[in-house]
């Protein structure tokens, strides 16, 4: 049985996203809290055991992201997913960086939310398409649904990472600076940044040094 935690303090949506994830496991359990408060009693709980847990930002009592992060940091063993109305880059980046292993825009499609909560599950990270506008080369396709169907962006490890994202990390294996990889892959450094933070989380990694150690260790 799947334990699913929804933290959302409109009780429509919560009910919408239970419909929806019924369709990922028929027999789903699911808790509910409707403030910020809330889910952390819950997180904090040894009794309750979650296997996914969706939360909204800006819920009554929410602290800002260091409240995210202590609710990753508590269920570090469950994936935490943002599912927000918000779809700046700010708050995807601010998002990652707390620890969360994904971040849905409520604005997407039945079919792109299952497809991104699939792809966390099988230990991805998904990145709203939305937040990486400037990757329009084919070749630059966002973590999305479509990756958990191309081996290709896989690393052997289990990794996953983009084309996009590996060009970005080969950038950072020659030393160059956020500035200097917008410019010669025609990103933003907005985009580039939000690149680096979901390289340094898929690849458990906490900057560029440790991330340019494993790459080299994973291409050999």
């Amino acid at each position: 049985m799947m334990r699913i935690l929804i933290g959302d303090d409109h009780l429509l949506f919560r009910e919408g996203l239970r419909r929806l994830l019924e369709q990922l496991s028929a027999d789903a359990k699911f808790t509910d809290a409707s403030t910020f408060d809330e889910v952390l009693h819950l997180v904090q709980n040894p009794d309750e055991v979650f296997d996914l847990i969706l939360i909204d930002l800006q819920m009554p009592g929410w602290p800002g992201f260091s409240g995210l992060e202590q609710v990753c940091t508590t269920a570090s063993d469950t994936p935490v997913i943002v599912v927000s109305a918000s779809e700046s880059q700010s708050d995807v980046r601010n998002s990652l960086d707390a620890g969360a292993a994904g971040f849905i825009p409520k604005s997407s499609s039945v079919k792109i939310m299952l497809s991104a909560i699939n792809l966390v599950f099988s230990g991805g990270i998904y990145l709203p398409p939305s937040a990486i506008h400037a990757d329009v080369a084919a070749k630059a396709t966002p973590i999305s649904h479509h990756d958990h169907d191309h081996g290709g962006d896989r690393m052997a490890s289990g990794h996953q990472l983009t084309q996009r994202q590996w060009e970005v990390l080969n950038c950072l294996r020659e030393g160059k600076s956020n500035k200097q990889i917008a410019y010669e892959l025609g990103l933003s450094e907005g985009t580039v940044k939000i690149h680096v933070t979901a390289i340094f989380k898929s690849l458990g990694v906490k900057n560029r040094t440790q991330a340019v150690i494993v790459a080299s260790e994973l291409q050999r």
